[in-house]
């Protein structure tokens, strides 16, 4: 019998969704669809309204940076679901615990007692 270590590869660590431009897992299509939506909104404003081109700029850059807001912001580098759990949380406050903020006084630690003189 011998008693060197047997090694096997097993692909244990390989979670990943990829990568493309450095950016996790299909995120990339958040900042593509923003970007669409910059050039279609500034072709729009400026061609079809004939808007100035700053006045277009200014408006059809919002949809691009709210896609990088939200890829950078919310999703990049964080946990699967964080977005949703921040969400949830601005909407209807904390989860599972009490929130110390909204608990009333606990009637035995009351500031005045009874056998105080003042």
């Amino acid at each position: 019998m011998t008693d060197a270590l047997r090694f096997t590869e097993t692909n244990s660590a390989d979670d990943s969704k990829g990568r493309t431009w450095g950016l996790e897992g299909n995120l990339f299509w958040f900042i593509a669809g923003g970007a669409f939506a910059f050039v279609a909104l500034l072709l729009f404003l400026f061609s079809a309204l004939k808007m100035s081109f700053a006045v277009s700029l200014v408006i059809a850059a919002m949809p691009l940076l709210l896609s990088l807001v939200y890829v950078f912001r919310f999703r990049q580098g964080k946990p699967a679901a964080y977005d949703i759990d921040c969400l949830d949380f601005w909407l209807r406050g904390s989860g599972f615990g009490p929130d110390p903020l909204k608990q009333p006084p606990h009637p035995l630690c009351s500031t005045r007692r009874p056998t105080d003189i003042s």
